[in-house]
């Protein structure tokens, strides 16, 4: 994530103004599936190098459908809608010729859509109003609070099980051993995989704990897990990385410190797993998260697992609302996790460059089938 671009809050938004936030679609395709929540309005955000001007400029709280077209913009290739600096809802990689859409059921107030690197970035989008209630009934509605609880508390059990994680690696690295330090580095980077679109709400943390080389705008500031990944098996050294491995401990004890604050939407989990299926597709398959360590696979799943429990909290809800999509939803998550069990060798995978090309591509299939249904929970779960 490039600190350049990347000083807004992510994904799942601390802030509760958002109470419905729809995940989004497949970006390789040129059009989308994701659901716009029921009734929702339509604004039109198209994407040029000069500017991304919404339209209308206003609307009515309430359920909201965004749709996002980049028909010849070199330049930019993102739209977001933020609240002050916190990110509601984006669409990103949106090459020429390219669209897509996220729902939102906003709240009356001032917002901005934002186009990083055109000439004119930032531009006002006003709600005003009040939003109806949801229409859930008792038994939905009990359900999805208990599920925005229950995720709260497994993102906090995630990261109290990456801190002492985290530690055994970074000993590792301030004791100069390398093979030790190899060996911690997947592990501890599970934990962080399996939650990392909560930690993506929180500014700069998110880049300071995981961005790669080309996030950066000066190498010599960068830090996190692949700044030292790279010092262990392309540099094979550990000479001055003792700093950013307490740099490392010390973002990771924030991270413990924020996530004790956050409070979840039931939309939010849904766009939450949706990110995390995103990180699949758009790092982890091509391989270019864990460039130098090749260790992909581990990240890969854990992406997988911290999507498939967000799902699994909101499914007795969903199952109510739309079984046959919980069910579809269900199937192919286990689709997606069978797929990776041939290159796993014990508690570890193999390296991620033996795996070859068409070998890549089912994996990126399975990853579609499942990316479709899933992006259409969040529509279904906003009250």
């Amino acid at each position: 994530m490039p600190k350049i671009m990347r000083t807004a809050l992510r994904s799942l938004p601390v802030l509760v103004l958002v109470t419905g936030v729809a995940a989004c679609a497949d970006d390789k395709s040129s059009s989308t599936s994701d659901s716009a929540a029921p009734g929702a309005a339509k604004v039109t955000i198209n994407v040029t190098d000069d500017g991304c001007t919404p339209s209308p400029a206003t609307a009515t709280a309430g359920p909201i459908n965004f749709e996002i077209k980049n028909t010849t913009a070199t330049k930019v290739t993102e739209a977001e809608l933020l609240r002050g600096d916190t990110i509601m809802g984006e669409k990103e990689n949106l090459t020429p010729g390219l669209s897509g859409s996220f729902s939102l059921k906003l709240d009356a107030g001032k917002y901005t859509v934002y186009c990083p690197n055109a000439k004119t970035e930032k531009v006002d989008f006003t709600v005003s109003g009040s939003a109806a209630a949801g229409s859930a009934d008792a038994a939905v509605g009990t359900a999805l609070t208990d599920a925005t609880t229950r995720y709260q508390q497994y993102v906090a059990a995630e990261v109290d099980k990456l801190i002492p994680a985290t530690k055994t690696f970074t000993d590792a690295v301030r004791s100069n051993n390398l093979d030790a330090a190899k060996k911690a580095y997947a592990p501890a980077r599970y934990f962080y995989e399996e939650v990392e679109p909560v930690a993506e709400s929180f500014g700069d943390l998110d880049p300071d704990l995981d961005a790669r080389i080309d996030d950066v705008d000066n190498p010599a500031e960068w830090t996190g897990f692949h700044r030292i990944e790279k010092g262990l098996w392309e540099d094979k050294s550990t000479k001055g990385l003792a700093p950013v491995a307490t740099k490392l401990d010390q973002d990771v004890a924030k991270l413990k410190t924020l996530v004790a604050t956050v409070k979840f939407q039931p939309a939010q989990l849904a766009n939450g797993a949706t990110e995390l299926l995103n990180e699949v597709a758009s790092s982890k398959i091509t391989g270019e998260e864990d460039r130098y360590s090749h260790t992909d696979l581990s990240d890969f799943e854990a992406n997988v697992t911290g999507a498939q429990e967000a799902f699994s909290l909101l499914q007795p809800a969903l199952e109510k609302i739309d079984p046959t999509l919980s069910s579809t939803v269900r199937q192919q998550f286990a689709s997606v996790l069978d797929s990776i069990k041939p290159f796993k060798r014990g508690d570890t995978y193999v390296d991620y460059t033996t795996v070859k090309e068409d070998q890549r591509k089912v994996l990126t299939q399975k990853v579609d089938a499942l990316a479709e249904p899933l992006s259409q929970v969040a529509a279904k779960v906003t009250l």
